[in-house]
């Protein structure tokens, strides 16, 4: 199998998981880094392992013969720019969440990638952890039966001890607590209940505590979620809590639930029903990059494009799904908590 080389955009803070992420699936390597300061080719190469060039120039980086793949780790407002830039130089491009921060940007992303005919991953790498791998086969096993109601909900304090804060108070930089970080747990639920969305009404609220005044957007939002067949979800999205790190799930179904890492079922008739019986799954229960299962979703993602095809569960046209229900839940709670319609928000 063809081994890619990969080409990151930013050398902070993501980037720091995703390489050796790439590195590690044995299908790919990085072999360079566009970066808005200066780094030294020799300490690169040493650091990874083998020869790595740096650049300070999109236009040089992106011209590179031998450059097949571009990570795009920067700022959110720089997605657009750069996933607009790699499309139009026809390089398949990994994209961090969010896609943009406007869905015109990401309309247009799309569009641009479409008209290269490149293939795209977005980092909605919760996917691809263990614990939803694990749910989602047990969804597809029946063991839950037609699932009526979930939930899923991200909590997590984003304040001064997080390195993301200083650019994520403001409404230019993370946009809205469901772009910022709640959109893993958005995007989960999504995963978890299939089908297609009708409506979303959304309420939004903040906390008071010092620590998190200097947010330009409401950094609490939770969303209803009702399905065109009448299933109803709900996702909370918290960024201004002080707590351990908790995604929540609960998931009912006709023949079953599962809570977290629990699971109660009717079809399996030697299970015990007075309790919850316990799966063994690594629960996703960390904020920080280096935890996340980048490695599990970069080698779909290179497997795929060794065969020719678009990778499963997290392409660009997935992920632009759950972007979509995004931006109505935030139109809707910038509207007092009117529903909208996902028609309402254009393909």
């Amino acid at each position: 199998m063809k081994q890619f080389n990969v080409g990151v955009i930013g050398h902070g803070w993501a980037a720091t998981a995703h390489i050796p992420a790439i590195n590690n699936t044995g299908l790919a390597k990085v072999t360079s880094i566009l970066s808005a300061r200066p780094l030294d080719d020799r300490e690169l190469s040493a650091k990874y392992g083998h020869p790595v060039r740096s650049f300070t120039s999109q236009k040089e980086f992106l011209a590179q013969k031998d450059l097949d793949v571009v990570d795009i780790t920067g700022y959110p407002w720089e997605h657009s720019r750069s996933a607009l830039a790699a499309a139009a130089a026809g390089k398949h491009f990994i994209l961090e969440k969010p896609i943009a921060l406007t869905w015109k940007e990401c309309r247009a992303i799309e569009a641009a990638a479409r008209k290269a005919r490149v293939k795209t991953c977005v980092c909605f790498e919760v996917r691809y952890s263990g614990q939803f791998l694990t749910i989602k086969s047990v969804i597809d096993n029946g063991l839950l039966g037609r699932v009526h109601y979930g939930e899923v909900d991200y909590y997590h304090g984003v304040g001064p001890w997080y390195g993301q804060y200083r650019w994520n108070v403001k409404k230019s930089g993370g946009g809205s607590s469901l772009l910022s970080a709640g959109c893993h747990a958005l995007d989960a639920l999504l995963l978890c209940m299939g089908g297609e969305v009708d409506t979303v009404t959304s309420l939004n609220t903040a906390s008071s505590h010092e620590v998190f005044r200097p947010y330009e957007y409401p950094t609490t939002t939770t969303s209803l979620i009702k399905f065109k067949d009448g299933r109803v979800g709900k996702c909370a999205s918290v960024i201004d809590c002080f707590q351990p790190y908790y995604f929540h799930v609960h998931l009912v179904g006709s023949e079953g639930s599962l809570l977290d890492g629990k699971i109660h079922t009717n079809k399996l008739a030697s299970l015990n029903k007075k309790k919850w019986s316990e799966l063994s799954i690594h629960p996703i229960d960390s904020g920080d990059v280096a935890d996340h299962p980048y490695q599990t979703q970069f080698e779909a993602f290179f497997k795929s494009l060794a065969d020719g095809r678009e990778m499963p569960l997290t392409s660009l046209s997935e992920a632009l799904k759950s972007h979509r229900v995004i931006f109505a839940a935030d139109k809707s709670a910038a509207a007092g908590g009117r529903p909208v319609r996902l028609s309402q928000i254009p393909l």
